[in-house]
């Protein structure tokens, strides 16, 4: 995920504030030296790195904190609320017209943004909302953009309307807006063209549909991969047409992640969402404390639990909480947990999120979701006693197995052991006394308590 070279070095820069008993000026200045590099190299924006930088120390050196009892740790409270005031302080959601009132948004971005595809899963998240949402589609100049959209919507269960490419962008979209009105769609979001740079061409068209049609928001679709350019992008369609928001695309990728860091700052409009996958069902609220506290290493139990309570199976999650309670889990167990955890994003998404577990080797193991159809393989063939009953496997019925799944029998020699030093694990977090709250997390998904015991430490029952 984005963030992960930054996560990792101020973490660093932490652990060694936390090993001092006191602070000294000198102590501060060197941690933020050290932090200053670090979001550098994450692509932040040099002048919003010299801000913080300076907001931080201003509150570091403090006379409450140099004699605080755990001054490192203040200073990692003030660097959090930092961060968290850096990206918006709050999440903030659109507002949407009440009643059959036609919210119209229009999805502006540089073409290979993935705006497209953030058009259909938005329109999806209003669809689960039980809104009315409408696409239409107005990049008149790729014929695939609109079938792409038709495809996306049909899987979001979203209508598409569309004229093809032999209209005028501005024309399609009022077409778009009567179709709403008479079909009784609530809300109607407007796909437009992008191109590989702001033209401006571009800009009138995106004048002209603002001009004729009531727009409620411009929304900009910003590729968190573009690093500094992200900004300089919004800050470009910000002056020219007016932004109401962003959404940044592409936060689960291979970036330094700079810009979620930036855009707020410097264009002071709202990250609405945060586009963390290419799934349509991959786009969360931006909620700046959260993603603080995922870049210090602290998680981010809020929307752990939220995508817990969105995926999983509550029958399945207690049925697998009771067997871990009396360590009777089995491979199908196993089987069950891995399937509900691919619904959340996979294994490795879920670790991210989970604060300071130091899974260590054993998380390494896990983390590669690629995997699972081979382990969904090899636990298919086994028997329904094999499954059942983990005790059972000897090496004529490993061969048997390995075989039958196609694979080599090391795979099904490290499934076992595995499994084994899973149950290890969940003994420890789901049925250790003494460890509270970590019951509630250790059913995630059969594999980390049950639905039950989350929704517990959602409601602060420990």
């Amino acid at each position: 995920m984005a963030f992960e070279n930054l996560s990792e070095k101020l973490q660093n820069v932490f652990k060694n504030l936390r090993g001092k008993g006191r602070l000294t000026e000198a102590d501060v200045d060197a941690a933020l030296k050290e932090v200053k590099m670090a979001l550098l190299e994450a692509d932040v924006n040099f002048k919003v790195v010299k801000q913080f930088v300076a907001s931080v120390k201003e509150r570091a050196i403090g006379e409450d904190v140099m004699k605080s009892l755990t001054p490192g740790q203040m200073v990692i409270k003030i660097v959090n609320e930092e961060l968290t005031r850096l990206m918006g302080g709050e999440a903030v959601e659109l507002q949407l017209l009440p009643g059959m009132a036609k919210t119209i948004i229009m999805m502006a971005g540089l073409q290979g943004s993935g705006k497209t595809t953030t058009a259909a899963k938005l329109a999806g998240k209003f669809k689960e909302q039980g809104k009315r949402p409408l696409l239409v589609g107005c990049d008149i100049y790729r014929p695939a953009a609109i079938e792409q959209l038709k495809i996306n919507g049909e899987k979001v269960g979203v209508p598409v309307f569309e004229m093809g490419t032999d209209h005028k962008a501005v024309e399609i979209a009022e077409a778009g807006v009567r179709h709403a009105v008479e079909n009784n769609n609530n809300i109607v979001i407007i796909d437009t063209a992008g191109r590989l740079q702001i033209d401006e061409d571009m800009m009138e068209e995106l004048e002209e549909i603002k001009r004729r049609i009531d727009i409620t928001y411009t929304i900009l679709v910003v590729d968190a991969m573009t690093g500094q350019d992200a900004v300089n992008i919004a800050a470009g369609f910000r002056d020219r047409i007016g932004v109401d928001g962003v959404i940044l695309t592409k936060l689960d990728g291979d970036t330094r992640g700079g810009s979620a860091l930036s855009v707020r700052q410097v264009t002071q409009v709202p990250i609405l969402y945060a586009g963390m996958g290419e799934k349509l069902s991959d786009l969360e609220v931006f909620y700046p404390d959260r993603m603080a506290s995922r870049i210090l290493g602290m998680g981010d139990v809020l929307s752990l639990i939220e995508k817990a309570e969105e995926a999983l199976d509550e029958e399945n999650a207690e049925r697998l909480a009771a067997h871990m309670r009396k360590n009777e889990f089995t491979f199908e167990d196993y089987l069950i947990s891995m399937q509900q955890m691919k619904k959340m994003g996979g294994i490795a998404s879920v670790l991210k999120m989970m604060p300071g577990l130091g899974l260590g080797n054993l998380a390494e193991s896990m983390i590669d979701d690629k995997k699972l159809a081979r382990i969904e393989a090899i636990i298919y063939s086994m028997t329904p006693k094999e499954r059942s009953n983990p005790k059972l496997m000897n090496p004529s019925r490993k061969n048997r197995i390995a075989k039958g799944a196609g694979v080599d029998i090391a795979e099904v020699n490290r499934l076992v052991k595995q499994f084994e030093q899973m149950k290890q694990l969940m003994k420890k977090m789901g049925g250790g006394k003494g460890k509270k709250g970590m019951g509630a997390l250790g059913g995630l998904g059969g594999m980390m308590g049950g639905l039950k015991g989350i929704k517990n430490l959602k409601n602060g029952r420990f």
